[in-house]
């Protein structure tokens, strides 16, 4: 089935609160988080399932569901067809308590960010190729995200912007915001580069101080 990114009346941030206020048993999958969203899009589940890792917290078992899902969806988008989750994934329970406390936290990142959304530079956001590239970009972001740096300083928060800016940037037609995950999706790259270069440079360090 092909997707279509039809404008929506119900905002992330909405989407957000309502998927708080649901939350009211001990787990809960994403299975069911996708169920109780409702027919929102692989755009905006992107956005919403970036959010735990905008703050520095940690869910037990959220870096691998969520970043695969975010992953499989960025190849559906890319591929123009609705997404398969396998049930490993869609059926893994979470913290539902720290779920919720995470989307409360990161609420109110989402909301600022929405009220500066405008339909502006759209030829960034309305093309198939437009869409498949920055599907693209939102893969290159699930990719970094899913790096074993969770111990690191912003080597979440860094992807996951990129993911959030790119996602409502297409799903609200903001060329600005799409560019805006670009830019973080740079950022992220050279961060990376940055700290693979200072290993390799602290381990040549060693050996030599180890050789003499």
């Amino acid at each position: 089935m092909s997707l279509s990114y039809p404008e929506r009346t119900e905002t992330v941030g909405e989407a957000v609160a309502r998927m708080i206020a649901s939350l009211d048993t001990p787990r809960v999958t994403l299975r069911e988080i996708l169920q109780r969203l409702g027919d929102h899009g692989s755009l905006l589940l992107c956005a919403l399932l970036s959010i735990p890792f905008l703050l520095p917290v940690s869910i037990p078992g959220v870096s691998t569901v969520f970043g695969l899902a975010i992953l499989l969806l960025s190849v559906g988008i890319v591929a123009n067809r609705t997404p398969w989750l396998p049930s490993r994934i869609m059926d893994r329970t979470l913290d539902a308590s720290a779920l919720k406390s995470v989307l409360q936290r990161g609420l109110g990142i989402i909301e600022r960010i929405e009220r500066l959304i405008r339909q502006r530079m759209e030829t960034l956001t309305r093309t198939a190729f437009a869409n498949r590239v920055n599907g693209t970009a939102i893969f290159a972001g699930a990719v970094l995200l899913m790096f074993p740096l969770g111990l690191v300083p912003f080597s979440n928060t860094l992807p996951a912007f990129a993911i959030l800016f790119l996602s409502l940037g297409m799903a609200q037609r903001d060329g600005l915001l799409v560019i805006a995950g670009y830019a973080m999706l740079a950022a992220t790259t050279v961060y990376f580069g940055a700290l693979a270069y200072l290993v390799l440079f602290a381990g040549r360090s060693l050996a030599s101080f180890a050789w003499g």
